[in-house]
């Protein structure tokens, strides 16, 4: 029958169209009976004569009996067709594809699937599969992906208020923001307090044409302010009653700094000395800190009440502890007086500085060994610094040359922002209890609110509103 296979001479089956010149055997001159019989394509269950194995050609092979052949790719076969082409004419060669009509396979050209990537999953995706590196997968390459863009910050402030007789002085500290979200701002002789919920405003004191407001700084609770003066007092108010709770003394001249901490407040002056309070007892003073040469005028406490950073006009940024009269680090890398000291609230013992005018450098060090971790050089006197809870940055203002308020990502220091507005030094500076505004003051008699940082739970970019009108008012 035509079907069947024919019988050459040398016991081999031939299939239909195929020479014995297609096929030649060498070395192999036995019987019939020491091959194996190999069938028909297309009637596998058929038995046939014994005869060796058979690689076929293509050209005349079913190859739709293996499924082979080329079929349309159920989902998004376009995408892929481009890049097949592409890779076919490389492996083949530029004329790949006119040897044999279309749909037709050939020795030199390979079924489609065999170069199509798979586009279907057999089943869930795991970090071992093969789909995980599919064109279509959340792996990408950086070129594919648009770099993150950087956090937009507001250019100028949402507040202005005036505030006369706002003192341009470096080693002053007049303005301190409220865990209760009231600010308190030292005006000559006198203190206000600004609500920043309602914005009315109330005069606190007046220390007399004889004295003057040297230092203001709320507890951590808010409730009570304590008012460094030029007498050298420091006074205990209640912010709420607007009373005096008490008056200590100690210090023989201006009192320029104070730092609460849970318990304790630290009062430096420029009689050089720092003084440790504890309103629960009646002595004025419970600890005397001496090392500095000159005025003090940084002070901060770190956030676990366990360490005392200080800094002063000789350039000095001191560590004290709770259990030593001494200081258990000197840092004596800055080259101007450092009034800029912040503790970072993300890492234990990481503790930022600023110097002055000839310095113009922040600084980071590790308390734990006293090591610096890094500086940067911002190009001006450096006034403040202060750590964002919210985000791992901090914000710094500035003075001679340039008076702006720089905004810095870290541990890159890489700018966030560059703020500018005040015509004078900015030597103020405060954060909202949220630690998403901070206000700025300066010897232009303004403050000035700026948005800076996102919210805790949300960091997303600051928007350019906020609950105050844009409009300038007075403080007082």
């Amino acid at each position: 029958m035509d079907s069947a296979p024919r019988r050459k001479s040398g016991g081999i089956n031939l299939p239909s169209g195929m020479s014995e010149t297609s096929l030649r055997l060498d070395g192999f001159s036995g019987s019939s009976s020491s091959f194996r019989a190999i069938s028909n394509l297309t009637s596998p269950s058929k038995s046939s004569s014994i005869s060796d194995r058979f690689i076929p050609c293509r050209s005349s092979s079913r190859l739709h009996t293996f499924g082979l052949v080329e079929r349309g790719s159920p989902v998004k076969e376009g995408g892929n067709e481009a890049y097949s082409r592409l890779l076919k004419a490389e492996l083949f060669g530029s004329d790949f594809g006119s040897l044999s009509p279309a749909g037709q396979g050939s020795p030199m050209s390979p079924s489609k699937n065999m170069l199509r990537f798979k586009t279907e999953s057999s089943g869930p995706n795991s970090p071992f599969s093969p789909s995980i590196l599919r064109q279509d997968s959340g792996f990408s390459s950086e070129a594919s992906t648009p770099p993150k863009p950087p956090r937009k910050v507001p250019k100028t402030p949402h507040k202005v208020l005036d505030a006369p007789s706002l003192q341009d002085d470096f080693y002053l500290n007049l303005v301190d923001w409220s865990s209760q979200n009231t600010l308190a701002v030292g005006l000559g002789t006198c203190v206000y307090l600004w609500s920043a919920s309602n914005s009315k405003v109330t005069k606190l004191c007046d220390l007399g044409p004889n004295d003057g407001v040297c230092a203001v700084q709320w507890t951590r609770e808010g409730s009570y302010i304590s008012i460094g003066t030029s007498l050298g007092q420091v006074q205990i108010w209640d912010g709420t009653q607007c009373k005096r709770v008490r008056t200590m003394g100690g210090h023989q001249t201006r009192t320029g700094v104070l730092a609460w901490n849970s318990r304790i407040l630290a009062s430096g002056s420029r009689d050089r000395v720092i003084l440790q309070h504890d309103l629960r007892v009646p002595n004025e003073f419970i600890g005397k800190l001496v090392g500095h040469k000159s005025e003090v005028c940084g002070l901060k406490w770190s956030h676990d009440d366990r360490e005392l950073a200080s800094g002063g006009n000789d350039n000095q940024l001191l560590v004290w502890n709770q259990h030593s009269q001494q200081p258990v680090l000197k840092l004596t890398e800055h080259t101007a007086a450092v009034k800029a000291i912040a503790w970072s609230p993300h890492q234990n013992g990481l503790l930022a500085s600023g110097g002055g005018t000839a310095d113009r450098c922040i600084r980071f060090w590790n308390t734990t060994n006293g090591h610096q971790t890094s500086s940067v050089d911002t190009g001006s006197q450096v006034c403040n610094l202060a750590w964002s809870k919210n985000v791992n940055e901090l914000v710094s203002t500035h003075g001679y040359s340039q008076n702006q308020i720089m905004v810095w990502k870290y541990p890159s220091m890489a700018k966030v922002a560059t703020l500018t507005g005040h015509s004078l030094r900015v030597l103020y500076l405060a954060m909202s209890p949220d630690g998403q505004t901070i206000v700025t003051g300066a010897g232009d008699e303004t403050l000035r609110f700026w948005n800076v940082f996102p919210s805790a739970k949300a960091p997303a970019p600051v928007k350019d509103t906020g609950l105050w009108s844009l409009g300038r008012t007075h403080i007082r």
